[in-house]
């Protein structure tokens, strides 16, 4: 179920609808020092996606102010990609739920679905393990489900916590939980 969601187009092109109503709310209401924000997208290079997204995909929201002087560069959070990360935020999510505990066999099959190497695959478990669980944002979320999602199974106990009748909607509303890590304070602040 999981790794059919990684080869299906429609998820992530869903998460770029999502981004794109982001970011247009963020332009809209302006910069901090009032003034207007002018779009500045930048390219990114994700990896792990399927195949046949549209060219779009690619860039990352991101508007500058207009205001001389102030010049201030505001980038959106994002539910395509996770932060400064090469490969895209479901990608990091679904690999690191399925791999849990790094094995050979494991490791072969995420090379063969999205091109993860058994190298990041560890860096990734280790992300969830022990950087993760010690960032503000997860001391907020862990006092919102009881009983407790066990720390050690993250991502995957996280999962399965998250309501949804069909696979992309549990991932979906995963990565809206992990939204305040792609943008900064701003958005935790909002959170």
């Amino acid at each position: 179920m999981w790794q059919k969601l990684l080869r299906d187009s429609s998820l992530f092109l869903a998460l770029l609808l999502f981004d794109r109503d982001l970011a247009e709310g963020y332009r809209l209401e302006g910069c901090p020092c009032g003034g207007s924000l002018h779009r500045a997208a930048y390219l990114r290079k994700p990896r792990g996606g399927p195949s046949g997204l549209p060219e779009g995909f690619c860039l990352r929201e991101s508007f500058c102010c207009s205001r001389e002087g102030c010049r201030r560069r505001l980038t959106p959070p994002s539910l395509r990609f996770l932060g400064r990360r090469v490969y895209l935020g479901a990608v990091v999510v679904l690999v690191s739920a399925m791999v849990q505990g790094v094995t050979e066999k494991r490791s072969k099959k995420m090379w063969e679905v999205c091109g993860v190497s058994r190298r990041t695959l560890r860096r990734w478990r280790k992300w969830w393990q022990e950087r993760f669980v010690g960032t503000q944002l997860w001391t907020i979320l862990r006092g919102r489900f009881v009983p407790p999602v066990k720390e050690s199974l993250l991502p995957w106990s996280l999962l399965e916590r998250i309501e949804g009748q069909e696979a992309s909607e549990r991932v979906l509303g995963t990565l809206r939980l992990l939204l305040p890590l792609t943008a900064g304070a701003r958005c935790l602040v909002a959170f």
